[in-house]
């Protein structure tokens, strides 16, 4: 469905179709439904031996425009665990200007007093540069994030690259990765001007033998533990939710008192060994 970019209300985006019955989907989770068809469809492709040993998706840059049905899922009608205090809701996505919005409002569903967004591509991507150009709200207890994450619910390993920002603190930005389950590899980076004040670049460069974050074009941290490198191809993810009971780490969650939203720009992955796709692009600059 192509939505016209000039409209100056907000639309609301439908689930995708292959959405799950409430109570059935787990965390994270899009369904293996949705990868073996787009395995039949030849979905995934490999770029060359000498850059690319993880199958993967192709590039792509998104600076939505229009929503692209076909690369994005659209969560809706769960939870990822008692943690959260929102119900994932297609209600909380929208597209309006080129700029797509994860919502956090105040909405009895099921058993759950808020609603939030939640979109994931369809798709699974390996090595290269993530990139996205985003904006987030205040308040505590919410996590606004960009991340790659591969897992259970798709019958591999759990692998996940963040970048969570902590909304009680909008200075900072917390980077990640996961690794067969395992974190503790958490980094707080300052983003200057802070996250809700404008549209700051969150990128990560993933290769086979490093991981390197970078906010606004500035290196913030680099990985290069083989044991702290995933290995396993993965979907890209925004999320904007809640939670009452993770004090400790995003904050004592309180009624906003009003809609919040987290807002995205642009989006862009660039396999590696792949020219760059647009002038901005950190994948022009960085080697």
């Amino acid at each position: 469905m192509n939505l016209n970019p000039k409209n100056t209300s907000a639309i609301a985006i439908d689930a995708s179709p292959f959405a799950r019955e409430a109570g059935q989907a787990g965390p994270r989770q899009l369904g293996l439904i949705g990868a073996l068809l787009l395995a039949a469809l030849g979905g995934l492709v490999t770029t060359p031996s000498h850059a690319q040993d993880i199958a993967t998706s192709p590039s792509f840059v998104d600076d939505f425009t229009s929503f692209n049905r076909e690369r994005w899922y659209v969560s809706d009608g769960w939870t990822n665990g008692s943690h959260q205090n929102c119900t994932w809701s297609k209600g909380q996505v929208s597209l309006a200007d080129g700029v797509l919005s994860l919502g956090f409002e105040k909405q009895q569903l099921k058993d759950r007093a808020y609603a939030c967004g939640e979109i994931q591509t369809k798709q699974r991507f390996g090595y290269g540069t993530y990139e996205t150009r985003m904006k987030t709200d205040t308040g505590s207890g919410l996590n606004a994030a960009f991340f790659s994450y591969i897992g259970p619910s798709d019958k591999q390993p759990w692998d996940e690259i963040d970048f969570e920002v902590l909304t009680k603190d909008t200075s900072k930005v917390q980077v990640n990765v996961y690794i067969a389950g395992k974190g503790k590899n958490e980094k707080l980076v300052d983003v200057p001007g802070g996250t809700e004040s404008a549209f700051n670049d969150y990128a990560f460069v993933w290769e086979k033998d490093r991981l390197r974050w970078y906010v606004n074009g500035q290196l913030v941290n680099t990985v290069t533990d083989p044991a702290k490198l995933p290995s396993h191809a993965q979907k890209i993810f925004f999320s904007f939710w809640g939670s009452d009971t993770m004090t400790g780490w995003m904050g004592p969650f309180t009624d906003p008192g009003r809609k919040l939203s987290m807002q995205i720009e642009r989006v862009a992955f660039t396999a590696l060994g792949e020219p760059c796709q647009f002038p901005e692009s950190l994948a022009c600059s960085v080697k």
